[in-house]
């Protein structure tokens, strides 16, 4: 039996999130087009008889502009210490950029092996591929270097399989039919912040958030009601739109997912609520769940 933690890190949008639901072949974590869709860690645990990897898909790190800017970047920071292996996710098509320079500097402080996955390869030719592997290979003294296609789940079982060298524990932490540590109240919240982002497209800026506030499963039949936040009152009228239909669109997206998921029809109840500057207030950072490392 091996086991151990590793942690995905990268910059926003690289495609983190993607990976590990692929890795996992469940959706543990939202993904979107949005950048930075990721704020909390996100636990994703892969099984097989004699191995199990807790995965941490960690926000992407950008310069930080508020105070949930910051924690999330605390979040990602603290996962580069004391755990198996780091995969350095980069957007492989998008070329080395400044974020991705910062992040190796971060990395160098670590003793943990670090492993380059290459996202995306799904755009390149083969002879960009070899392009990109040779323009990060000397950045870093990465122990591997894996080519990926998260969406298309291209070589994701070659670097499950590279990732195995680097496990040293020898106790299962997880149960073995459990893929992810999220709870319900949290899993719930992202569906819905997912679907927003899904309907509202490019119409609002990243600067809501969602909270399960109720749930409550009965024998055939689940209640949940969801707060969704808003720092305007401009960008909660886009959100329910004319006469509550983009709201009532969400919820049927949210509600969906929700029943396919648990197995029970959903009563999916969303509210609207403007709380200027949420993200520089500490009260409902907490009460959201983001934890000050």
């Amino acid at each position: 039996m091996k086991s151990g933690f590793v942690s995905l890190i990268g910059r926003p949008n690289v495609g983190k999130s993607t990976i590990l639901n692929a890795i996992i072949n469940e959706k543990v974590a939202i993904t979107s087009n949005v950048a930075g869709t990721t704020r909390n860690i996100i636990q994703g645990i892969y099984n097989e008889p004699d191995y199990q990897i807790v995965f941490m898909d960690t926000p992407g790190i950008v310069k930080p502009v508020n105070k949930l800017g910051k924690i999330t970047n605390k979040q990602a920071m603290s996962l580069v210490k004391d755990i198996d292996c780091l995969l350095f996710v980069v957007d492989a098509p998008a070329g080395i950029g400044k974020g991705d320079r910062f992040i190796l500097d971060v990395l160098k402080k670590t003793e943990s092996p670090v492993i380059l996955v290459l996202n995306k390869i799904d755009k390149l030719s083969k002879e960009e591929i070899m392009k990109s592997i040779n323009e990060y290979k000397d950045l870093y003294p990465f122990v591997e270097i894996v080519p990926v296609s998260g969406l298309k789940k291209d070589n994701i079982n070659r670097l499950i399989s590279v990732i195995k060298k680097y496990l040293k524990d020898e106790v299962r932490y997880f149960p073995e039919d459990m893929k992810t540590s999220n709870s319900k109240y949290f899993t719930i919240s992202e569906i819905v912040r997912e679907k927003l982002f899904n309907v509202t497209l490019e119409e609002i800026p990243h600067s809501l958030t969602c909270h399960t506030i109720f749930y409550e499963e009965k024998k055939d039949l689940i209640e949940v009601h969801v707060d969704i936040i808003v720092d305007r009152d401009t960008i909660k009228k886009i959100i329910i739109g004319k006469n509550g239909d983009r709201l009532k669109a969400i919820g049927t997206l949210a509600r969906q997912e929700l029943e396919g998921m648990y197995g029970k029809k959903v009563y999916l109840e969303l509210y609207v609520k403007t709380v200027s500057n949420w993200k520089d207030k500490e009260k409902y950072i907490k009460e959201l769940g983001f934890l000050d490392f």
